[in-house]
């Protein structure tokens, strides 16, 4: 794969003239609240052919959206695919109605009860972990229970770290299962977080746009990358500040 380029390189490209240009989220346009070098030059170009794909398990679209207005980088909802969401409303088609051990935060905790879900961690027929970051000793307990009694378990994406606006790794979704998988190392899990192909299909679904008329760009191959080939989309890595690499513990389907 080539060396990953710097943004401007990207804006001097004919890239940014594609039908859909599909975008990973921290580390490549943002880290934390700190909006990355060049991004609001490719907000204003690409306008309503840009769309975040991104293997956040933390907000929702509408909390993003609101984080990302504050940032002076709006975008409508309709044009953010999170893993976290995306998960929960999968779930939601296929198994309407199902009672899940939800490990998440309180605007995922909310969406699920918004969808039908009941989250119910003492006696579930599925568990699903987001990046929870109250997850406790006595909660990694209680997923290797499931686990280990044949339960089955979702993982909003298999991140083991994202990066801070310096480059230092933080704990990411993969991380706690690790601690979980540690435990019940035969546990299988199911995600349609990037390295999966879900949410690039799924962008390229709402802009009506056919895989070779898009570009995905993105910090990290083994994730953003994979996801774009599995989608037949052109990807182009982009240099993340910092340096740090970022590497998926599992690849997966979402079933039910």
């Amino acid at each position: 794969m080539a060396q990953p380029i710097r943004l401007q390189q990207f804006l001097d490209s004919p890239w940014p003239d594609r039908a859909a240009i599909l975008a990973d989220l921290d580390g490549c346009l943002v880290s934390g609240d700190t909006v990355l070098p060049q991004v609001p030059e490719l907000f204003a170009r690409c306008d309503d052919r840009l769309w975040i794909v991104s293997n956040n398990s933390t907000d929702t679209a509408q909390t993003l959206a609101t984080r990302l207005d504050r940032l002076g980088i709006g975008l409508s909802q309709n044009r953010l695919l999170l893993a976290g969401e995306m998960t929960l409303r999968a779930l939601q088609r296929n198994c309407p109605g199902a009672r899940i051990a939800l490990y998440a935060s309180d605007p995922l905790q909310d969406l699920a009860r918004q969808l039908g879900l009941v989250p119910d961690r003492s006696a579930a027929h599925r568990v699903v972990l987001a990046r929870d970051t109250a997850l406790s000793f006595s909660d990694i307990a209680r997923i290797a229970e499931y686990a280990h009694a044949g339960i089955p378990v979702t993982l909003a994406n298999p991140d083991r770290s994202h990066p801070a606006a310096d480059g230092t790794p933080v704990p990411e979704t993969g991380a706690l299962w690790a601690a979980v998988s540690a435990i019940v190392p035969q546990a299988r899990v199911t995600s349609l977080g990037k390295p999966a192909p879900d949410m690039p299909r799924e962008a390229l679904r709402r802009a009506g746009v056919a895989a070779g008329a898009a570009v995905f760009i993105g910090d990290t191959a083994e994730t953003d990358g994979m996801a774009a080939a599995a989608a037949g989309v052109e990807f182009v890595h982009l240099a993340r500040p910092g340096g740090v690499s970022v590497c998926p513990v599992i690849t997966g389907a979402k079933t039910c």
